[in-house]
């Protein structure tokens, strides 16, 4: 909680400058819901503006670490997937003119073995496993309204072997792609620079 409070404090400012600009190049998140809050009729407010800012932290920080972190526990269970993963990346090391150079998007893209690590990972300890939703018509089942909780580690439809992880369709996570850069260049770094 005192972290928390110590974060908001570091966001309030942050806000505050931002409100103070009169003109920037690029739009960013903050730039948005200052907008948002001059509006007519809206429901945002510094307060709601705050707590957005602090969610969009704190999942951004702690889905990606439990996924990175399920990834590891799975990889250390299966010594044959591991070294897959090892000789993938050292592969990508051995292609560079210099091995210590940093990742470029063509070799992330080509990291097809890490790809298959981080969706198992993520199917089998997945780091949103429920979903809360209402239902568009209110269910009564012995006098009290449901609600949806959806398991996202079930496939999808019963037989495909996609998963919602991220979740899906308009609730879809907008980091979701990022998070799977995120935990591809950790596991990189790990083959490659640690034992």
């Amino acid at each position: 909680m005192q972290g928390r409070k110590n974060v908001m404090k570091i966001l309030q400012e942050m806000l505050n400058e931002r409100k103070k600009e009169t003109h920037r190049e690029s739009v960013d998140f903050i730039d948005l819901l200052i907008n948002d809050m001059k509006e007519k009729n809206t429901i945002m407010n510094e307060k709601i503006a705050l707590d957005l800012l602090f969610l969009l932290l704190f999942a951004g920080f702690e889905t990606t670490s439990s996924g990175i972190t399920a990834a590891l526990k799975f990889l250390a269970d299966d010594p044959k997937a591991l070294q897959e993963l090892i000789e993938e990346h050292n592969n990508i090391r051995k292609r560079r003119i210099d091995p210590d150079s940093e990742i470029t998007w063509e070799e992330y893209k080509s990291m097809k073995f890490t790809s298959h690590v981080i969706h198992e990972a993520l199917r089998l300890a997945n780091i949103a496993p429920l979903m809360f939703r209402k239902a568009i018509e209110e269910v009564h089942i012995k006098g009290s309204v449901c609600t949806l909780l959806v398991d996202t580690t079930e496939p999808a439809g019963g037989s495909s072997k996609e998963f919602m992880a991220f979740g899906g369709g308009l609730r879809l996570c907008v980091g979701a792609d990022f998070a799977k850069l995120q935990m591809a260049i950790f596991l990189h770094c790990l083959v490659t620079k640690y034992r």
